[in-house]
């Protein structure tokens, strides 16, 4: 097969899967046909979510639109029904059905939520995976506080002003933080809810929250964040949801109106639904991201156990390593179809980086450890580079600056439908 003559299918509109198709566009010929297949026409930047709950930035400010990033890269906004890995082809469900045949497909479809690790918790508890569980948790805060307002029952008052979020990792610990901090800039608008009953509380099943980070670090955060009265609880791992709130291993029933879950995650069903070997529910990979057995067929990112040659581990699934991936992948795509020898994935991370609440930080850069103000300025400055497109940066830049010196938008969204005229009255519109 001739380059020119190359038709990639990428499925995924996510970091990884627009970053491959972004390298492709610049290592191959014009005449190479690249696709690329998501659900929706942007991705997400899923790190500033919590900045979305929190009211310190506007939704459409953590999202960029694929066809702005792309130049030449055709964008397919629909489902994927089936993979025929025999036949080579995929079909999909937009306005309407189609199939697309490919000579390389490329997998990077992420993973969803898994509410089901904990009893309750699906029906219960609220993810943060997307923009709008973001929207949807930002009014359930401020309708919460509005209710509580109004209400004579300080027990019910207290119920409605406790925020309970499970799991100790980087999305729990900012979405604490933002939380913390949106209640404290909010309450003096809200006169009749008295601040000493909100409460967020953390609680994480293992000895240490941020495990990802040494454990000064992430002592340093527990500190901070508890004396700024986040109840961060250690060990506490959560065995029951339910509208009251939850129950932790140690038979402690904690009391909320609100339970956030920020843990557990499953394959996407493509994925899942794949006659492949997996690891976890992520398909295995040979060093270069192909899958073994199947000539033309990659995956990488969070759906791919990619392992790491620098350390011979699998990738944490995480922006970081999917970036990276995209342009090995990209590269190994490239020299397979110019007959050339492809190269193991070997990436050593720069760091890791959290944001805690109130102006601090913790991060570990290049091997140094840094906290408080000097690791949220440089949070803020990593995070405002890889923001993608440029309208994005300056848009998020403005947002930031702005919420430092007036206060958090408290309007609550409400984002149903104009009630329609019911169709016989239409009808009898029409006769008249």
């Amino acid at each position: 097969m001739r380059t020119a003559d190359a038709n990639i299918l990428i499925l995924g509109g996510g970091f990884a899967g627009t970053a491959v198709a972004q390298r492709l566009e610049r290592k191959l010929p014009a005449a190479c046909r690249i696709v690329l297949v998501s659900q929706e026409n942007y991705i997400t930047y899923h790190p500033l979510l919590a900045e979305v709950v929190g009211a310190s930035i506007l939704p459409g400010h953590v999202v960029a639109p694929i066809r702005q990033m792309l130049k030449r890269t055709q964008l397919r906004m629909a489902e994927v029904t089936d993979i025929d890995l025999d036949r080579r082809t995929i079909r999909y469900l937009g306005e309407g059905p189609g199939l697309i045949h490919y000579d390389h497909l490329v997998l990077a479809c992420g993973t969803t939520a898994n509410l089901d690790i904990v009893p309750g918790m699906s029906r219960y508890a609220l993810p943060l995976k997307t923009v709008g569980d973001a929207l949807f948790l930002r009014n359930r805060i401020i309708a919460c506080l509005e209710y509580a307002d109004s209400l004579e029952d300080p027990d019910h008052c207290r119920w409605l002003s406790t925020f309970i979020i499970v799991g100790g990792g980087f999305s729990g610990v900012e979405l604490a933080g933002e939380i913390s901090d949106f209640l404290k800039s909010s309450l003096r608008y809200y006169p009749r809810v008295d601040p000493r009953k909100c409460r967020v509380i953390l609680l994480h099943g293992g000895e240490q929250i941020l495990p990802e980070l040494p454990p000064g670090l992430g002592n340093f955060a527990l500190r901070k964040m508890r004396k700024r009265n986040i109840d961060a609880r250690l060990n506490a791992r959560v065995t029951r949801v339910d509208h009251e709130g939850v129950m932790t291993k140690s038979g402690e029933w904690i009391k909320g109106g609100t339970v956030i879950c920020t843990i557990g995650t499953a394959p996407h069903p493509l994925v899942a639904a794949l006659p492949l070997p997996k690891q976890r529910g992520r398909l295995e990979t040979a060093p270069d991201m192909s899958v073994p057995g199947f000539p033309g067929l990659w995956a990488l990112g969070d759906c791919a156990a990619v392992i790491n040659a620098r350390d011979g581990r699998a990738s944490p699934p995480t922006a970081q390593f999917a970036t990276r991936q995209a342009r090995q992948l990209a590269d190994n795509l490239v020299c397979k179809l110019r007959g050339e020898p492809t190269r193991p994935f070997a990436y050593k991370p720069v760091g890791q980086l959290a944001s805690i609440g109130h102006n601090k930080a913790v991060a570990q850069i290049f091997g140094l450890r840094l906290h408080g103000f000097v690791a949220w300025l440089l949070w803020r400055g990593v995070y405002l580079l890889k923001v993608p497109t440029l309208a994005r940066k300056v848009r998020v830049y403005v947002e930031w600056n702005w919420q430092m010196f007036f206060p958090p938008d408290i309007a609550h969204l409400r984002f149903s439908q104009t009630v329609r005229a019911a169709k016989n009255n239409d009808e009898k519109n029409s006769e008249g």
